[in-house]
C-alpha cells in the first residue's frame, strides 16, 4: 500500500480513445452543427432575384435574374464577362479594371454599413467604377445617401401611367386594374425632364438601343416603355456629391412616374385620404449619376499602358422587379401575364392610355413597342461602359469581354443546401479578393488542422490512488503570522498585473505612486501599515475586497 501511495498508473492504451480521435470527433460535430444550424435558419426561405437559380419551383422562377445573366453574357452585341461576388461591397476596390466592371446590386434582403457604402462610393467616384443598384426597401437607402438620393419607402400609385395584365396564358382575360403596376418612358443617358418636346415623342427603335452600335448618340433623341411592379420612388436631393462637393458630376432622371402619381403612405390606393402626390417629375424612377474626368490606367494605343480619363456611373432604380425574368423577356412576360404590347381593349375605361398616345405618349408613327425590359437596360449597361473611350485600345474598348459584369449574391437569402457554403465562403473571402488565395486559405486551413491532429502528442492516461489510511496533513503548515503579509504580497502582486507592469518596474515605483495605483482606502491602509494587525475575519473581508479591485 506504501508504494501506491499519491502513485499515478498508466492506463492501457489500447483501453482509451486517443486524443487524436476526440479531436476528429469534434472537428466533425462542429462542422455538422455549423451546417444543421445554417440549414435551420435558412430553412423555409426562398431565394429570389438571383443570377443562378435555373431550377425554382412554381412562380419563384420567374423572379430570377438568369435570364438577364444569361443574355448579358451570351447575347450578340453583348458578351460581357459575368461572375457574382459572395462577399462584402467593402472588396469591390480591389478587383482588376474597375472602371470596366459593373456592379449589379438587386433586390438587397440585407441592409449596407457606413463602410460598405463608403466603399461602393468610391468604387465609382474614385475607382470610376459603375453600379446598378435596385430595390423598393430602404436597405438601399444608406447608399443612396452618398449620392445625394432618397428613396421612398411607400409603394407609388398611378391612375394614368399603369398597365393591365392578363390571366396567363389567357391573353385576352384581363385581370383586376393594379395601379401599382407603372410603365415609364426611359432615356439611357438624357434627363427626360430636359428634353424638348419632339424628343419625348419618339420611340427608340430596335437600331437606336442596339448595344453593338456604340457610342449610342442617338439615345438622346428617343424614349423607350419600361415596366415596372409594385415600385416606389426617388429623389435627388442635392445637385453637388454630399461627400466630394468640389468634384464635377452629372446627375439626370431616366424615368419617373406621371404628374398625378402618389405615394401611397397610408396604405389605402386612394389619393384623397392624406397620401403625397410630390408633383411634376418628383417621382422619380430611375436615377443616373455620372462622374466624368476620373484618372486610371488602362491599356492604350500600342497595347502599352497608360493613363486615361474615365467616367463612373451609378444607376438607382426604384424596383427590383424590372430585372426579374417575367419583365426582362418579351416571350416569358406574355406567359406570366404581362403584354408585350399595348393591347387596345385593355385601356378603353381609362382616363389615360397606354404609352404608345397621350399628352406624354410615344408618337405611333415611331417604334411604341415593349421590347422587354432588356432592351432598355442592355443599352443602359453598354453606355454606362467605356465602350466609347477612345483613349482606352481598341484591343480591349471593342471587345465586351474585356468588360465584367458582377452580381451582388452576398444581400439575398440563399438555399438550404447553399447556405453552409455561401456563409463559409463569404468569411473567407474577406480576407481576400484573389481567387488563387481564397482556395489557398482553404487548403492551408485544412492542413494546419490536418497536422495539428496528427503532430499532437497523446498524453498517457494517468489515475491516483490513494491510502485513505494513511492520510497526514501537508509536512509544512504556513505560517498563521504570515497570513497578512502574504495578503498584502497578493494584493501588491494584483496591482502590478492590472497596470502591466514587471516586478522591476514595480519596485522602482515610489510608494505614493503605489497608494495613488490602489486607490481604495482600506486597501492603501494595507499596503501602507506597518503596525496594525488584523484579525482573520477583517483578512478575509480584505480579501474579497482585492478579487473585486480594478473590475
Amino acid at each position: 500500500m506504501a508504494d501506491e501511495n499519491d502513485s499515478k498508473i498508466s492506463l492501457e492504451e489500447d483501453s482509451k480513445i486517443s486524443l487524436e480521435t476526440w479531436l476528429l470527433v469534434g472537428f466533425v460535430a462542429a462542422i455538422l452543427m455549423s451546417t444543421i444550424l445554417i440549414v435551420v435558419v435558412s430553412a423555409g426561405k426562398n431565394p429570389v432575384y438571383s443570377a443562378y437559380i435555373t431550377d425554382a419551383e412554381g412562380d419563384y422562377q420567374y423572379q430570377q435574374l438568369n435570364l438577364m445573366a444569361d443574355d448579358l453574357g451570351t447575347t450578340p452585341g453583348l458578351g460581357y464577362t459575368v461572375a457574382n461576388t459572395m462577399s462584402t461591397p467593402m472588396l469591390v476596390n480591389d478587383w482588376r479594371e474597375p472602371h470596366r466592371t459593373l456592379l449589379v446590386m438587386i433586390s438587397p434582403e440585407k441592409p449596407f454599413d457606413d463602410a460598405e457604402a463608403s466603399a461602393i462610393h468610391d468604387f465609382v467616384t474614385q475607382r470610376g467604377g459603375k453600379v446598378i443598384l435596385a430595390s423598393d426597401s430602404s436597405n438601399a437607402q444608406r447608399v443612396a445617401d452618398k449620392f445625394g438620393v432618397s428613396y421612398f419607402t411607400a409603394p407609388v400609385l398611378d391612375d394614368i401611367n399603369h398597365y393591365e395584365t392578363h390571366v396567363p396564358n389567357e391573353p385576352t382575360n384581363k385581370q383586376s386594374t393594379d395601379m401599382r403596376n407603372i410603365w415609364a418612358l426611359a432615356a439611357v443617358n438624357s434627363d427626360v425632364r430636359d428634353m424638348n418636346a419632339a424628343a419625348r415623342t419618339i420611340g427608340c427603335s430596335s437600331d437606336m438601343l442596339a448595344t453593338s452600335g456604340s457610342p449610342l448618340s442617338l439615345m438622346h433623341e428617343c424614349r423607350t416603355p419600361v415596366l415596372f411592379r409594385k415600385t416606389t420612388a426617388m429623389q435627388i436631393l442635392q445637385a453637388d456629391d454630399p461627400t466630394y462637393p468640389e468634384q464635377t458630376r452629372n446627375a439626370y432622371v431616366l424615368a419617373h412616374a406621371s404628374t398625378s402619381s402618389f405615394l401611397d403612405e397610408m396604405g389605402t390606393a386612394n389619393l384623397d385620404t392624406g397620401n403625397g402626390q410630390l408633383g411634376e417629375g418628383e417621382t422619380e424612377l430611375i436615377v443616373r449619376i455620372d462622374y466624368p474626368g476620373i484618372s486610371t490606367t488602362d491599356k492604350v494605343l500600342g497595347d502599352r499602358e497608360g493613363e486615361i480619363s474615365v467616367t463612373g456611373s451609378i444607376v438607382f432604380i426604384a424596383n427590383d422587379d424590372v430585372f426579374a425574368n417575367y419583365l426582362w423577356d418579351r416571350d416569358t412576360a406574355e406567359r406570366t401575364g404581362h403584354p408585350d404590347h399595348c393591347v387596345e381593349e385593355f385601356y378603353e375605361d381609362r382616363k389615360g392610355s397606354c404609352w404608345n398616345s397621350g399628352a406624354d405618349g410615344l408618337n405611333p408613327a415611331t417604334d411604341t413597342t415593349w421590347k422587354g425590359n432588356s432592351a432598355f437596360f442592355s443599352a443602359l449597361i453598354s453606355d454606362m461602359m467605356e465602350h466609347d473611350n477612345e483613349e482606352i485600345s481598341n484591343t480591349v474598348r471593342l471587345f465586351n469581354d474585356e468588360f465584367y459584369i458582377v452580381f451582388d449574391e452576398s444581400r439575398h437569402v440563399t438555399g438550404s443546401l447553399s447556405a453552409p457554403f455561401t456563409e463559409a465562403m463569404g468569411a473567407i473571402v474577406l480576407l481576400t479578393s484573389d481567387v488563387w488565395l481564397k482556395w489557398l486559405i482553404v487548403l492551408n486551413l485544412m492542413a494546419l488542422l490536418s497536422i495539428a491532429i496528427m503532430v499532437v502528442p497523446e498524453k498517457e492516461n494517468w489515475r491516483h490512488v490513494f491510502d485513505l489510511t494513511r492520510f497526514r496533513e501537508r509536512p509544512t503548515k504556513i505560517d498563521p503570522t504570515k497570513y497578512q503579509l502574504r495578503v498584502r504580497e497578493a494584493m501588491l502582486n494584483k496591482v502590478r498585473l492590472f497596470y502591466d507592469l514587471s516586478r522591476d518596474q514595480m519596485v522602482l515605483k515610489t510608494p505614493s505612486e503605489v497608494l495613488s495605483m490602489i486607490r481604495d482606502p482600506r486597501l492603501v491602509e494595507l499596503a501602507q501599515s506597518q503596525s496594525r494587525t488584523y484579525d482573520d475575519a477583517e483578512l478575509r473581508e480584505l480579501m474579497q475586497m482585492i478579487r473585486r479591485w480594478g473590475k
